[in-house]
């Protein structure tokens, strides 16, 4: 491990047996909470991307937003939230995807992107990548070009990265933790 992965993995508490038990929820309301973690964090998931030209950053609710609106404002792009079916308010476009613990919606103001803009989705985790793959379609179906999806954690063994690899998107992530 990295000395960066390394003091952002100290920053981020692990909870057992939540949701249910078995899982290890990795939170990273501890690394938010501390200001040079989440600095570094932010920092680390902008940095591949500084002089490129990236349109909009997207983010899924509501970690999503946090990361997202940040990494946004330091590559002065848009923000585009993906949000829980029925909380957004104007047109627009949904999609099923699954969980590690079910099935949920998410969706998308159809007009959020312009087709071609270069898209970049922030979250805090990539698990089973459900909720990323849904995130990717969702962008896509509006006109994205997504060319990268970065996340502060990944829980390998659980495929979530090789799943958006496979439909072509570069993957970058801070943390691996083991496990659920």
């Amino acid at each position: 491990m990295t000395k960066i992965a390394h003091e952002l993995a100290a920053a981020i508490r692990s909870i057992p047996d939540y949701p249910k038990p078995g899982i290890i929820f990795r939170d990273i309301t501890t690394l938010l909470g501390d200001a040079r973690a989440f600095r570094r964090a932010v920092d680390e998931l902008v940095q591949p991307y500084v002089g490129l030209k990236v349109d909009k950053i997207a983010g899924m609710e509501a970690r999503g937003f946090i990361l997202g609106g940040a990494v946004a404002h330091q590559l002065s792009a848009g923000f585009v939230p993906i949000r829980k079916k029925g909380k957004l308010p104007h047109e627009t476009v949904r999609i099923a995807y699954s969980l590690e613990y079910g099935v949920d919606e998410m969706e998308i103001h159809m007009d959020a992107v312009k087709p071609g803009e270069k898209v970049i989705l922030v979250d805090d985790l990539i698990a089973t990548g459900g909720t990323a793959v849904g995130a990717v379609q969702l962008l896509r179906q509006i006109g994205a070009d997504v060319v990268s999806a970065c996340f502060v954690i990944d829980l390998p063994e659980l495929g979530g990265r090789k799943k958006l690899e496979a439909l072509g998107v570069e993957v970058r992530t801070l943390v691996e933790f083991e496990g659920h």
